[in-house]
C-alpha cells in the first residue's frame, strides 16, 4: 500500500541587520575563514568550511559541541544560484565527513528533511549596513522546525557579532 498523505510544509524566514556593506556581508557566507567564525548556535563550533560557490558546487561544513556529544555534524550546501553580491540559493544536506548525503534519523534527527531549501538575499540598507533573509523551506516536523528555528537565531547572532 503506498503512502499518499500530504504533509502540511513550512517555512523559515529570519532576518538580521549586519552592520557592514553588502560585499562584506556577502563574504560571510562566501568565504571560509568568514564560515569558521559563526556557522552553528551557541556551543558549537564551525571546524570545517570547505566552500566551493557555484552554480553546480557542494561546500562541506561541520559543527561541533564535543561537550554536549556532538563531536562533528557535518551538512553539504549544494549551490543552485549564485547571484553575488545579492542572492545564494542551496539545498541543504546532513552528511558525513566526506559530503555523502546521509539520513538524518541515522544521527537522531529523523525530524530534519532531506534536500532543505534555502534562500539566503543581501539587500544594502545603508552605505554600512545589510539586511539579511534566510529563508527555509519544507520543513514538516513542526517541533523540528522550531529547533532550526532556535539554531538559525543563534547562528545569525553569531554573524552579527562578528561585525561588531
Amino acid at each position: 500500500m503506498n503512502d499518499t498523505t500530504q504533509h502540511e510544509t513550512h517555512h523559515l524566514v529570519v532576518s538580521r541587520d549586519i552592520p557592514a556593506p553588502i560585499e562584506a556581508a556577502w563574504t560571510s557566507w562566501t568565504e571560509p575563514d568568514r564560515v569558521l567564525r559563526w556557522w552553528g548556535p551557541n556551543g558549537f563550533t564551525c571546524t570545517v568550511a570547505e566552500l566551493d560557490v557555484r552554480v553546480g558546487g557542494t561546500s562541506l561544513v561541520c559543527m561541533s559541541a564535543p561537550d554536549w556529544g556532538f563531536p562533528a555534524l557535518y551538512s553539504t550546501w549544494a549551490y543552485t544560484l549564485v547571484d553575488a553580491p545579492h542572492r545564494l540559493e542551496f539545498i541543504h544536506n546532513i552528511a558525513d565527513e566526506h559530503g555523502a548525503t546521509i539520513d538524518p534519523a541515522t544521527i537522531g534527527a529523523a525530524g530534519i528533511p532531506r534536500d532543505v531549501r534555502h534562500v539566503i538575499t543581501f539587500e544594502p540598507i545603508g552605505d554600512d549596513r545589510t539586511r539579511l533573509t534566510v529563508t527555509e523551506l519544507g520543513y514538516i516536523d513542526p517541533e523540528q522546525l522550531a529547533l532550526s528555528k532556535q539554531g538559525l537565531e543563534e547562528s545569525l547572532d553569531k554573524l552579527v557579532a562578528t561585525y561588531v
